[in-house]
């Protein structure tokens, strides 16, 4: 049977006091709507239709590789209302699957239990919480759903039921376009209410069935900053618990930020404070040390990254120890046996096997052979203020302290370089290269003295 869903995604979201539409504010790096769409496709709908409102250009640009169905909502008269503007787009045939934007981390496999029930009937999904105000409620009659109430409408006695409505529901479209033509404002707040179609369904003689979540936050909608604070915990906190699930070991869960996919091989540890954004694979046996950041980035087994080391699309090797304070910025690729040490760049640049770069160094858009020694305080100066140039030092090469390499430059097979040199030309294989200034000592010179 065919599926088409509806994400209603049209408020502006006041209460987050942002430019920024509600359904576009960030959950670990990406916007509530995507974790929404990303979910609904699991389903495999025929049509995914998205009603937008304020913002509405914006979110479509937002997710303009989508194959999605944009509906505007002008007015904001209800979620009665918004899914009514869907009607028209929705097929006769099938089911209609009714979500929300703003409601990121549900559960696709009561969701997916939710669907089988809406095929016939209407379905509602629910949720028991000790705490219900400012939710509708769930009125029964022997079991059975009789109307949704909406917290503004409730009498004493239904304000004590712990039985809410969350929001999710999936009917068959002939009888949600039914429905929703008959829809009408006469409540409170003046709104078309969605969950008016429940009290309809019973007039039609149509059992309301109902699917029970299992925990708070696959249903919990986020309106402000606040929330949306509360929820980027609990996410990341499954998502630590995936992970360990999985063999990670993390020294502490509530303090990991996972703003992508990580991938992990056997007996990872990962320390206090480390931020893994976009897509990341660590390989067997890896160690990431306190507050690191690594981005799309690949690392090989048995390496360690210290400290405060900042990875962003790079590849590593195995065995390889980077950091402490290192920066591998887009473009590195290290072998195997490498070390760079505390406050080394490395940019756009090929390390090879058993090469050790150890403190305080630059290397940009190089080439560096296995075996290579290269001293504290070396730079390439790869950049001449209008293009970027290469460096070559090959294999077993030794480059003393202190040392600027100017591009394009070729450092031989075996080659030393004095400490202190500025190298402009290539260096011949297997040679001491020196370039300094000539040393120069003024006797009887003396210091000048503070006024």
């Amino acid at each position: 049977m065919s599926l088409s869903i509806v994400i209603l995604a049209a408020g502006k979201g006041t209460r987050m006091r942002s430019d920024l539409p509600k359904v576009l504010q960030p959950l670990a790096h990406k916007p509530l709507l995507g974790y929404v769409i990303d979910a609904s496709m699991s389903f495999n709908p025929t049509q995914l239709a998205v009603v937008i409102g304020y913002g509405g250009d914006l979110v479509k640009k937002t997710f303009s590789s989508q194959n999605i169905q944009w509906i505007e909502q002008k007015e904001q008269l209800g979620t009665g209302h918004a899914v009514l503007q869907a009607a028209p787009f929705i097929e006769d045939e099938g089911s209609t699957l009714i979500l929300y934007g703003d409601v990121p981390l549900i559960d696709q496999k009561k969701i997916q239990s939710l669907i089988k029930k809406g095929q016939k009937n209407l379905a509602v999904l629910t949720y028991s919480k000790e705490e219900p105000t400012g939710y509708g409620r769930i009125v029964r009659e022997s079991g059975k759903i009789k109307k949704i109430v909406e917290e503004k409408d409730c009498d004493q006695t239904q304000k004590h039921i712990k039985e809410i409505n969350t929001g999710i529901m999936c009917a068959p479209n002939h009888l949600l376009k039914s429905w929703l033509k008959r829809l009408n404002n006469q409540n409170s707040q003046k709104e078309y209410y969605l969950t008016d179609i429940v009290g309809l369904s019973i007039q039609d003689n149509i059992e309301v069935l109902s699917e029970s979540a299992d925990n708070e936050v696959s249903i919990t909608g986020i309106n402000t900053k606040s929330e949306l604070a509360i929820m980027e915990r609990n996410y990341q906190l499954m998502t630590a618990k995936q992970l360990m699930e999985q063999g990670v070991t993390i020294i502490d869960p509530s303090r990991i930020d996972i703003r992508g996919e990580v991938t992990a091989g056997q007996d990872v540890t990962i320390d206090v404070g480390c931020i893994f954004e976009g897509k990341v694979v660590l390989g067997s046996h890896v160690k990431v040390a306190a507050y690191s950041l690594i981005k799309d980035s690949v690392i090989g087994d048995h390496s360690m990254i210290e400290p405060y080391s900042h990875i962003v699309e790079s590849q590593i090797g195995t065995h390889c120890r980077i950091g402490p304070f290192a920066r591998l910025r887009p473009g590195t690729q290290l072998q195997n046996h490498v070390h760079i040490g505390n406050f080394v760049e490395i940019k756009n640049s090929e390390v090879n096997d058993h090469t050790n770069i150890n403190h305080l160094s630059y290397v940009g858009d190089s080439l560096v052979g296995k075996s290579v020694n290269i001293g504290a305080g070396t730079i390439t100066c790869n950049y001449d203020g209008a293009n970027k140039h290469p460096t070559t030092i090959e294999d077993d090469v030794f480059i003393g302290s202190n040392t600027a390499l100017v591009a394009p430059v070729k450092i031989g097979k075996g080659a030393t370089i004095a400490a202190g040199s500025t190298i402009t030309k290539d260096a011949p294989p297997g040679d001491l290269t020196v370039s300094r200034g000539k040393q120069t000592s003024i006797s009887g010179w003396k210091k000048p003295t503070k006024k």
